[in-house]
């Protein structure tokens, strides 16, 4: 392996550093199979943004609310950015809305049966993508990677993904 950046005094990686290795593990996992995520996020034809909000909605307990205002905060997206991408997955009949039943001016979100196969079939993508990559690791390489898996899930916000769809995976 090349050498890292690591800090001369305690010898550990910088953010940047440890960022761009992460990433290289990330692009390593999504362009393997084929490039079956990269594959099916194109042939869903949706944007980036889109897809993300399709995926956010997908989960919509990891919403404050299924709204296009929930959807802005939870990508760190503008409103007008996450209204135009909801128009566009309403238009193609993958989002239902909805009018709020305590408050006429909100509309709420819902994936419709088409939305959730197309999330579906990003989500089984990447999991096949990941499931590739950890079944071409050895047995010190698995140990490591779960030593490590078992510390990041102990935050709260990894925690709740992972238990998201980890229901999902045993359905």
């Amino acid at each position: 392996m090349e050498s890292t950046v690591r800090d001369k005094k305690t010898g550990e990686s910088s953010d940047r550093e440890l960022a761009l290795r992460l990433g290289s593990v990330m692009l390593h996992c999504l362009g393997g199979s084929g490039g079956e995520v990269l594959k099916t996020i194109e042939e869903s034809g949706l944007s980036f943004v889109q897809m993300k909000a399709l995926i956010a909605l997908e989960s919509p307990e990891r919403l404050e609310a299924a709204t296009v205002g929930g959807v802005a905060e939870q990508l760190g997206i503008s409103a007008a950015s996450a209204s135009r991408a909801v128009d566009e997955l309403f238009r193609r009949r993958l989002v239902s809305r909805s009018e709020d039943e305590h408050d006429r001016r909100v509309r709420r979100l819902e994936l419709t049966g088409r939305g959730r196969a197309v999330a579906d079939r990003i989500i089984s993508a990447r999991v096949a993508g990941l499931t590739d990559f950890t079944a071409s690791l050895s047995a010190d390489e698995r140990r490591k990677l779960q030593t490590a898996l078992d510390a990041l899930l102990e935050r709260d916000e990894i925690a709740e993904i992972y238990r998201t769809h980890a229901r999902r995976g045993r359905r």
